[in-house]
């Protein structure tokens, strides 16, 4: 074995070290995804995105919930991470760390925000052409509304039933504390997580505009005019799926940090 990989055992934590060994005979092929921009099937179980949910909670200062996730919870989380991830990490070669949450400057970089990181990326070395630059922004703006009416579907069942659950919680005189709190965890959870989705692509937005912009100004094509009306086109979309206004913890809510959201 190999000096490198000694120290890698040494330091690195083992559930990242894990992933990447998973990861490792994928690598010839260049990359983790596969079609569609997903990852190949064998490194996909069905919580793999549990973290979303956790995450939105513990930057909000909330409980994080013990019970198992639903059918709807799951897909939320799903179809949330590629709108809370910047689009243009799809390509990652450490795609499956990202996508199982185990790196966490990743983690971190997903709630800072830099209008002008998308457009610095249009202008780098992958894109040659005025022509490529342009293309990827519409493609990207598209992918955007395509993968909203299936995020914010999903995330009307889960608000209903969430509210069903909150009733019905009144009814049971059986609940432990623990079981309550974990309940209500949850309603936080998966409130957050579809706020955290709606603040994420309201920042998109914000990036794509500055990208068109200086795009505009810098190497200004025909093509202009067709992402305009589709960056429109995805601002309504979104003005549209506001379905929670603000982040809550139900009876947990702290007021001072859904006052700050």
């Amino acid at each position: 074995m190999s000096p490198r990989v000694r120290h890698l055992r040494a330091t690195a934590p083992f559930g990242v070290f894990a992933l990447l060994m998973l990861a490792l005979p994928f690598l010839g092929g260049c990359t983790s995804i596969g079609d569609f921009g997903r990852l190949q099937a064998p490194l996909v179980n069905d919580d793999i995105h549990a973290w979303v949910g956790q995450e939105a909670a513990a930057r909000a200062g909330g409980p994080v919930s013990v019970n198992n996730l639903t059918d709807d919870e799951r897909t939320l989380r799903d179809l949330a991470f590629p709108l809370i991830e910047p689009s243009y990490d799809r390509q990652r070669w450490d795609a499956v760390v990202l996508e199982y949450g185990q790196n966490r400057v990743f983690r971190r970089s997903l709630w800072a925000f830099d209008p002008a990181a998308y457009y610095a990326h249009l202008v780098g070395p992958f894109h040659r052409s005025s022509s490529a630059r342009y293309n990827q922004l519409i493609d990207d703006m598209r992918n955007d509304i395509v993968r909203i009416d299936p995020f914010f579907s999903t995330a009307r069942r889960v608000v209903d039933i969430d509210r069903r659950r909150e009733k019905s919680m009144q009814y049971v005189s059986t609940l432990s504390p623990p079981e309550q709190i974990s309940a209500m965890a949850r309603v936080g959870e998966n409130s957050l997580t579809i706020a955290w989705v709606h603040h994420s692509l309201t920042e998109r937005c914000a990036a794509y505009r500055y990208a068109l912009e200086h795009l505009t100004v810098a190497e200004p094509m025909p093509v202009a005019a067709e992402a305009e009306r589709i960056l429109t086109e995805l601002q309504q979309q979104i003005a549209g799926n506001q379905i929670v206004p603000l982040p809550r913890f139900a009876a947990l809510a702290a007021p001072v940090v859904v006052a700050e959201k």
